[in-house]
């Protein structure tokens, strides 16, 4: 092992058994259990942020989550001869959820609610906002992304000699567009209301929104399936929000890998509102962020920031597959309005 890790785990009180290279990171067997190093190139505040924040969670329940490791002189992080800093983490050697299996996305739903719930009965400090919620508010986000839509659009219209991407964006950007509308005018009058009671510990943005602390990124690669318990891990865009996004995230990345089965969307909002059952608003929500085509935009506005002389054929298919499961999509889109 390189001479600047040994010298970083050096200042931990542990004895390392076994040392192996992870994913720009290494893994340690040692006399405390598994732990993780890596370089970290964040703020001192950032890192006690999340280690509070970890610190409150109730270590009795079947969720587990990733903590920071302090070294002998009891900081979060370690700086090595040559300025690079280290931190270590509590880590798992558990496999992450897979998303071809629906007990286990309504399982790791389960546990994401689990932690929701408790996010919500921690006091959120004014030290934690960082000077950002973390986040643009969703309809700002949604109002600047139809912006860029259509201005792709328009920069396509004015092309005489189309590929047969912009064809394609053609052809289906007003079927995408025309939901994207519809998305941003229900998001808006959404806010506009009163903010929902029952939200005990709702910290309120000037615009009235019920704000938690989030995950922040929440997807398969952070939810690892142990035998007794369930880790969700990488907080380092934990920020204070709607935590439906998180659940928004996870939710839609297992809808597309199973062509939009309603059935199984439907299950996994039963599985999260088992343990966390949600406010009218928060489920109006989830529809708007459903109904906006996030997949589209993203297709659109990848290219129109790169090179346009050529554009990949998986791009050409990735648009046309969003066409093909837009009938899915929007069965499950009815259903899910049923629900709210």
């Amino acid at each position: 092992m390189n001479e600047k890790y040994t010298e970083a785990l050096e200042q931990y009180d542990m004895e390392i058994l076994a040392v192996r290279r992870g994913r720009g990171s290494w893994i340690c067997e040692t006399d405390q259990g598994c732990r993780l190093l890596k370089e970290y190139r964040g703020t001192a505040k950032r890192l006690e942020f999340e280690d509070q924040v970890l610190g409150m969670l109730d270590p009795r329940t079947s969720l587990r989550t990733d903590r920071y490791v302090r070294n002998k002189e009891g900081a979060l992080f370690t700086v090595t001869g040559d300025g690079t800093c280290y931190i270590v983490k509590e880590w798992f050697l558990d496999r992450e959820c897979s998303l071809k299996d629906g007990f286990e996305i309504r399982q790791a739903l389960s546990r994401l609610a689990m932690l929701h719930r408790q996010f919500r009965e921690i006091p959120f400090r004014e030290e934690w906002r960082m000077g950002s919620t973390g986040e643009q508010p969703l309809d700002e986000e949604m109002d600047r992304h139809n912006r860029e839509m259509q201005r792709v659009r328009n920069y396509i219209r004015g092309k005489r000699k189309k590929t047969e991407f912009e064809m394609c964006v053609i052809g289906s950007f007003d079927m995408f567009f025309d939901q994207a509308r519809q998305a941003l005018r229900g998001m808006e009058e959404l806010w506009e209301q009163e903010a929902p009671e029952g939200l005990k510990a709702a910290q309120l943005a000037p615009e009235d929104r019920p704000l938690y602390l989030c995950h922040g990124d929440l997807d398969q690669h952070h939810v690892l399936m142990g035998g007794r318990y369930t880790a969700i891990i990488d907080y380092n865009r934990m920020h204070l929000g709607i935590q439906v996004t998180d659940l928004y995230r996870f939710m839609r990345k297992a809808m597309e890998k199973h062509g939009w089965n309603a059935d199984l969307g439907l299950s996994m909002l039963e599985s999260y509102e088992r343990i966390l059952p949600m406010e009218k608003k928060e489920r109006a929500c989830l529809y708007y962020l459903f109904l906006y085509p996030e997949k589209y935009w993203k297709q659109l506005n990848f290219y129109y920031n790169s090179n346009k002389a050529w554009i990949p054929v998986r791009n050409i298919d990735k648009l046309r597959v969003l066409e093909a499961q837009q009938p899915a999509r929007n069965a499950f889109l009815k259903r899910l309005a049923w629900a709210i």
